[in-house]
């Protein structure tokens, strides 16, 4: 592996051969605890038996609103009897109300927690002293370099105005298969180097095995040795110093912790499907957070980005096997960042949860159609947990984490599944002579029937238990004058519950269909394979609106068909989801514009932090003129000799390992004339096997 700086890198040795430390054991934690010190960044923990009233608090609220629902939903059915389809609605409809449930005692709790803690007697409080070495790990796939050093030098300065700079390595770690954008990150690189004057280190990977999680791990195995934490980031990630000191003084505080992170707030959002995210996050997310923290102590989760990590424990427990069988579900584990937290917690390392700290960021995609993408993939890697929650020694909790996972993409079919099987139960009232007297002996007739006023009264309180939580956030911001002076005010905030309200209740039948076209997908042998995230604007063609959304739009047509052949009564009932299904495309390509103004305005917006700020100024005075990587290395020597101190040396080939585009290439330099004529004949993938062949990049950069 390379390095930007001068001197060379002392590679370490496998870290996983190394004797590891005796285990402490693990010390819960919750924000409630956390508030009741000054200093924000510590792990202090409930006892054993807390945490356990704490889980066991959750799982009986839950199971008390999921019996009184389902009792009510019975006594809605069971007037004159409870038919086969009926009977199918109801268990159904204990499915998705135990969902709506355990999450709403989830967010309940982090009500409570959060009306209790008081944040402003953490501030000010002065960064702790932290002694340990910290990598940065900066993986990156086909991303734009120059925003993606523009937030790393942002990160950088961030980190070295604390005075602790001295003690953290940054790593790029780079997995991208286009080649211009290959070079283009060298380049970047170069320039970073310069202008910061720290320990900034590149690698590129020739072979992506595994993608990030294999990204990884390669750098564990080489590098790892050589230091007590990582941070590992996504491309989109963003992290003040201060908060990255505080991560790193918490997991030193805490010997038994194997990981510590907090809660990344999303910022930059430019289209209105991104601003909804973006404000929904921000005001609902903490609350959220603190609930779920609360209860899950040091059985928590991980998101796979901006937190510490203790390496040793990590390269102990967090290796990831291949599962069995073909893709989809076989293969290497897509949603790794759920293992490696439930693997670390089965070895003894905590995995915990600062929902308070603040100071982390990330983006999210700019229209529904860029998030329902992203959303595929993780689909497929949450189902393929159904592989791995049967894993011998895991953690109860850290089981629950992956049903909740796949929970979250299985609902979608279930509750259209329990939309079907309702306008079934009405069409065959209306059109299918109903059999009063069954089959066999029976004295009284069985009559269709169910009572109206009741299943209104069901449905108000299910739609209580998916909004109270809105509500409840609202509270807290009522309740906290700086923190509704950050929202633009009580009034400007409420607006924005109600608005986003309304765009998510458009988007969620579209979002339905969507995933249970991936889910049906998946169950059917569909690989998701492995896309680059869009992050600029939402902008979407015309063309590709009404491709993706044409199943979303046929669905609501039938929909409404059915409906409006019951009784006019019935479409509207279901108008709800029949309207965001019947107008998807206007609702798409309306979301996917850039929006601002006075809605959905968040404190990072009002107020950006430094760090935000100054991560958008590198980004917006970034070249982001893109040129052909051989032209690059042509035109500059430095870069060109950075580019060959990159590659590994030489190895004998074998006959059965020939690379098919290399050899293409080397032909098509050969029967060239001039650079210009070889650099215009050669593909793609073929440019970039040259990149990875010094000799044969050597010869087409001499050519006239």
């Amino acid at each position: 592996m390379g390095t930007v700086s001068p001197a060379p890198r002392p590679v370490a040795g496998d870290i996983a051969t190394q004797r590891l430390l005796p285990r402490e054991s693990p010390l819960p934690m919750a924000p409630g605890d956390l508030g009741k010190s000054r200093v924000p960044d510590r792990v202090p923990a409930p006892a054993g038996a807390a945490m356990a009233s704490r889980r066991g608090l959750i799982l009986l609220s839950t199971a008390a609103l999921t019996g009184a629902g389902g009792y009510e939903m019975y006594r809605v059915l069971q007037v004159g009897g409870v038919t086969v389809l009926e009977a199918m609605v109801l268990a159904l409809f204990l499915i998705l109300l135990a969902w709506v449930a355990f999450s709403f005692a989830s967010a309940l709790a982090g009500f409570f927690v959060l009306l209790a803690h008081r944040p402003d007697a953490a501030t000010g409080a002065e960064l702790p002293a932290i002694s340990s070495r910290t990598a940065m790990l900066l993986p990156t796939y086909n991303e734009d370099p120059h925003r993606l050093t523009a937030r790393l030098r942002a990160i950088i300065e961030s980190l070295e105005a604390t005075s602790h700079g001295k003690l953290f390595d940054w790593y790029v770690l780079s997995d991208s298969t286009d080649p211009d954008i290959w070079v283009a990150e060298e380049k970047a690189l170069l320039a970073l180097r310069q202008a910061v004057g720290t320990r900034l280190y590149y690698r590129h990977r020739a072979d992506n095995t595994a993608r990030k999680a294999g990204n990884i791990s390669e750098w564990i195995t080489r590098f790892g040795a050589v230091y007590d934490f990582m941070i590992v980031l996504d491309a989109d990630s963003l992290m003040s110093g201060q908060t990255i000191v505080r991560l790193v003084h918490a997991i030193e505080s805490n010997p038994s912790a194997g990981l510590v992170q907090t809660l990344p707030m999303i910022v930059n959002a430019r289209s209105l499907f991104s601003r909804v995210q973006q404000f929904a996050g921000r005001l609902y997310g903490p609350m959220i957070a603190a609930g779920v923290a609360w209860w899950h102590g040091s059985e928590g989760n991980y998101w796979g980005h901006n937190a510490v990590i203790r390496v040793k424990a990590f390269a102990e427990a967090a290796a990831l096997p291949p599962l069995r069988g073909r893709k989809p579900f076989g293969g290497h584990i897509l949603s790794h960042d759920f293992v490696e937290a439930a693997l670390m917690r089965r070895a003894g390392g905590g995995i915990y949860m600062l929902p308070t700290l603040g100071g982390s960021f990330e983006e999210v995609p700019p229209s529904l159609l860029d998030f329902a993408a992203r959303d595929r993939r993780w689909c497929q890697g949450n189902l393929q947990h159904l592989a791995v929650a049967p894993a011998r020694g895991l953690h109860w909790v850290s089981r629950l984490h992956f049903m909740v996972g796949i929970g979250a993409y299985l609902t979608a079919p279930l509750w259209l599944l329990f939309l079907l099987l309702g306008m079934m139960i009405s069409l065959q009232a209306r059109f299918v002579r109903p059999e009063y007297f069954p089959k066999g002996f029976s004295l009284f007739p069985t009559w269709p029937a169910q009572d109206p006023v009741l299943a209104i009264w069901v449905f108000v309180a299910t739609m209580g238990l998916l909004l109270l939580p809105k509500l409840f956030s609202l509270i807290l911001l009522w309740t906290q004058r700086p923190v509704r002076r950050q929202f633009g005010g009580a009034l400007r905030a409420t607006t924005g519950v109600l608005a986003e309200i309304a765009v998510s209740a458009l988007m969620a039948p579209v979002m339905m269909i969507f995933q249970s076209i991936a889910v049906v997908e998946i169950l059917s042998g569909r690989d998701a394979g492995w896309q680059t995230q869009r992050r600029d604007d939402g902008t979407v063609e015309r063309r590709e609106l009404y491709r993706k959304y044409g199943v979303p739009t046929l669905c609501g047509v039938a929909m409404a068909a059915s409906a409006y052949a019951v009784s006019l009564p019935l479409l509207l009932w279901m108008s709800p989801v029949i309207v965001g299904l019947l107008f998807a495309i206007p609702i798409g390509a309306l979301t996917a514009r850039p929006a601002t103004g006075r809605l959905f305005v968040t404190p990072e917006e009002r107020e950006p932090p430094p760090v935000l700020r100054r991560a958008n100024e590198l980004s917006a005075s970034a070249d982001l003129e893109a040129r052909p990587a051989l032209m690059e290395l042509r035109e500059d020597s430095a870069l060109l000799a950075f580019h060959l101190a990159q590659l590994p040396p030489p190895r004998a080939a074998r006959p059965d390992t020939v690379d098919a585009n290399l050899a293409v290439g080397r032909a098509k330099v050969d029967a060239s004339d001039t650079f210009q004529e070889a650099a215009a004949h050669l593909s793609s993938r073929e440019v970039l096997s040259i990149l990875n062949d010094g000799s044969t990049l050597s010869t087409v950069l001499q050519k006239r």
